[in-house]
């Protein structure tokens, strides 16, 4: 299934959009635009492939993966899925950008609840929704089995992982929710992180140093 990654805003956040070839349905995931010129790369990005957005996923809802999120769901008129444990999350999100002196426009709610198990359809492809907290109550990631790709959000990075020092955050949490949820998929998977470049499940479990109790 096609994979596109944007990396927008003043966090370097990456954005996700993947479709099916089949149908050109296509779907967002974390919508970190910040400004016009970002918003004009989805766009033209979509304009150009031809291709029709059906819904935006988030991850979580940190800020810096909601940016966007108004101008898109307005735009395009799609479904918001988000976990209801990361509500709270939006619902701070205006403070946040104001302790941060962040450009914010509220982001709408989700009109659809995430839940670990599901399986959510873009056009003829599937994709697992993994319940992953620790960096955020309600963060999940999404599976596509038959690439063999996981879109991770924040959970984990290449050699690193998400922190936990913001509200809602929870170290041991993470670093369970990882090995369990992520870790359980096999080595080839690869795995798009929110920040940073891809890596895999072989080259996390094998180098990543807050793992290093797993190889002892």
């Amino acid at each position: 299934m096609p994979l596109q990654r944007f990396t927008f805003n003043p966090l370097q956040e990456n954005t996700y959009l993947i479709w099916c070839e089949q149908t050109n349905d296509c779907v967002l995931i974390d919508a970190g635009m910040y400004n016009r010129s970002e918003q004009s790369q989805i766009q033209n990005f979509l304009i150009e492939k031809e291709l029709n957005p059906v819904a935006l996923w988030g991850t979580h809802a940190h800020i810096d993966h909601i940016f966007g999120n108004d101008w898109f769901l307005k735009t395009y008129g799609v479904p918001y899925y988000l976990h209801p444990a990361d509500l709270p999350m939006i619902e701070r999100s205006k403070s946040m950008a104001a302790v941060w002196d962040l450009q914010y426009t509220e982001s709408p709610l989700p009109t659809h609840h995430l839940e670990h198990g599901q399986t959510l359809q873009v056009g003829q492809c599937q994709w697992e929704v993994r319940f992953v907290p620790g960096h955020a109550p309600g963060h999940v990631a999404f599976i596509n089995h038959s690439d063999q790709t996981a879109l991770v959000g924040d959970t984990i990075f290449y050699g690193s992982i998400g922190r936990t020092d913001l509200p809602g955050g929870n170290h041991q949490e993470l670093l369970s929710a990882i090995e369990r949820e992520l870790f359980s998929i096999p080595d080839s998977y690869t795995l798009f992180p929110g920040h940073g470049p891809e890596t895999t499940v072989g080259q996390e479990k094998t180098s990543n140093p807050f793992f290093d109790h797993l190889r002892a």
